[in-house]
């Protein structure tokens, strides 16, 4: 260790039980392959001006790029390359077959220009739960990385005005089917017992499914089962409860009688009363990327909050396995997306132009992702009255997400309620200026076991980055130090919070520096 540095406390209590510490999550295997280093590199199958995509900018690209994703995902995957230039795209860019990448020259070479936004394209888009709201304020992209049949019956139901869930079991949640029952099981356990393996081989990609209680046992146990936790009004909080039951995507490695091993270690207990099942899913998009582009959306100046007409970046759905890397997008409502999106890796991404709703957003149950190298510059142009700037958004019941070594010059770390837990973000420099959003009807800001370790703020608010007095189970290790002003937050439960805060004032000093990576390195990995 270097001089004026520490090893924390937290930290060798971490290493000495990482898959059961009460406020650091083990998130060792976030991003795609467990959070392999290198990405796949499928053979070059389609060069898009052989589909007659020009990059002067003079024609719509967007017909010729998408027919050559779609020809290479019917072949059976590989890479399909965007030369340099300035391609003018009029539609949405559709990446909807596993092991199909689209590959352009570099971010700096080559650019997607988008004409259009989704509500010219596909339709106006609501809200499940009314008001007087854009759903693509939210969800979608200009880049679509997402199954192909699941996409169509997401705009279909945008078409009808008839809004979808966006995530893994369809449009009503309806789309699955039972597997197998699971016996009772701690969070950190990576074998289960089952009823039945029949349906089970290695390499399937299964949901583990939690379904509430009418006590409201499983949200309380996402929140610590402290006592605050159990005398919470769950029942008031229609928007989160209908985000149960909760569903984590995980692949099977072994099977050997009716013990099942999985990739990853569970996030949560499992408990009878929670009818703990393994189901199938929609069909998954995975093994596909998006890489070396910019994609720059005509500036338009931001709409009102809540508003936005899809002026929007890259989004993976139903996506497992899958990145972008060396990614840029300019004058987007809302940046990169992850939506029903797990073990998925973001890496050297970048926010520019005028400002963006949601830079970054991870919700409707994204699990086990990876945000690295990432940028949020400061917006081109001031905020207009009545638009609002978040930052680095998760939500929905999310978990066991990363965001990794971010510069941030504008906007903050956005819990936006639905109770996201369990979420890391470490190694970030942030100018602390957005604001979170989120319906009261959603809930908690914060379930168990956040952590924010290594920040350095540099204008001192405190807001969403001091979480110790305000997330349950956390741990707040190696922050700058701030104070409240703007946005102030209360719990929202009551009691002792069993938080840890470290090394405060002095990020420059905590041992490790990046607790993502530390993890990786007392795993093996």
């Amino acid at each position: 260790m270097t001089a004026g540095t520490s090893e924390s406390a937290l930290w060798r209590e971490f290493a000495a039980s990482p898959r059961t510490h009460p406020q650091i999550p083990y998130v060792a295997q976030a991003g795609r392959c467990s959070g392999a280093a290198g990405l796949p590199s499928p053979p070059v199958v389609a060069d898009v001006r052989a589909y007659g995509a020009r990059g002067d900018g003079s024609a719509d690209a967007a017909p010729a790029i998408n027919r050559a994703l779609a020809d290479a995902g019917e072949r059976g995957g590989g890479t399909v390359t965007v030369p340099p230039g300035t391609y003018r795209i009029d539609d949405v860019i559709r990446v909807g077959h596993s092991g199909v990448v689209l590959r352009g020259a570099g971010s700096g070479r080559t650019t997607l220009l988008a004409t259009k936004n989704l509500t010219e394209l596909i339709g106006p888009s609501g809200a499940r739960d009314g008001g007087r709201k854009s759903g693509w304020s939210w969800s979608g992209g200009l880049i679509w990385l997402c199954p192909a049949d699941r996409l169509t019956a997401l705009t279909d139901a945008i078409t009808s005005e008839v809004w979808p869930c966006e995530g893994w079991t369809g449009n009503e949640r309806t789309d699955w089917r039972h597997l197998t029952a699971v016996g009772p099981a701690v969070r950190g356990d990576r074998t289960v017992t089952v009823e039945d393996t029949t349906r089970l081989a290695p390499g399937r990609l299964v949901l583990l499914r939690l379904a509430d209680d009418t006590g409201h046992t499983l949200l309380a146990h996402i929140a610590g089962e402290g006592p605050g936790a159990r005398a919470y009004d769950w029942e008031a909080k229609t928007k989160l409860t209908s985000y149960t039951p909760f569903e984590w995507p995980v692949r099977v490695v072994a099977v050997q009688g009716r013990q099942v091993t999985l990739e990853r270690p569970l996030p949560l207990d499992v408990r009878p009363e929670w009818c703990p099942a393994l189901t199938t899913s929609v069909a998954p998009l995975t093994d596909s990327g998006v890489e070396g582009l910019t994609l720059e959306a005509v500036e338009t100046p931001q709409s009102p909050h809540l508003l936005d007409k899809g002026h929007n970046g890259l989004v993976l759905q139903c996506a497992y396995d899958c990145w972008a890397y060396d990614v840029v997008v300019r004058h987007t409502d809302n940046g990169f997306g992850l939506v029903a999106a797990s073990a998925c890796t973001l890496r050297a991404t970048r926010v520019t132009g005028r400002g963006s709703h949601h830079p970054y957003y991870c919700r409707e149950g994204s699990h086990d992702n990876l945000v690295e190298d990432f940028a949020v510059e400061r917006p081109a142009v001031p905020a207009a009255e009545g638009t609002q700037l978040h930052g680095i958004n998760v939500e929905g019941l999310s978990s066991h997400n990363v965001w990794s070594r971010g510069r941030m010059e504008a906007g903050t770390f956005d819990t936006h309620r639905g109770m996201p837990f369990a979420n890391v973000r470490t190694e970030i420099t942030v100018t602390n200026d957005g604001r979170h959003g989120g319906d009261g009807s959603a809930g908690p800001l914060y379930g168990a076991r956040f952590a924010h370790w290594n920040i350095t703020v540099t204008n001192a608010r405190a807001g969403l980055v001091r979480i110790d007095t305000i997330a349950p189970y956390s741990a707040t290790a190696g922050i700058s130090e701030v104070r409240e002003f703007d946005q102030t937050d209360v719990p929202d439960f009551e009691g002792d919070l069993h938080t840890r805060l470290e090394h405060y004032g002095r990020p420059e000093a905590v041992v490790p520096r990046n607790l993502y990576e530390a993890q990786r390195g007392l795993s093996g990995l």
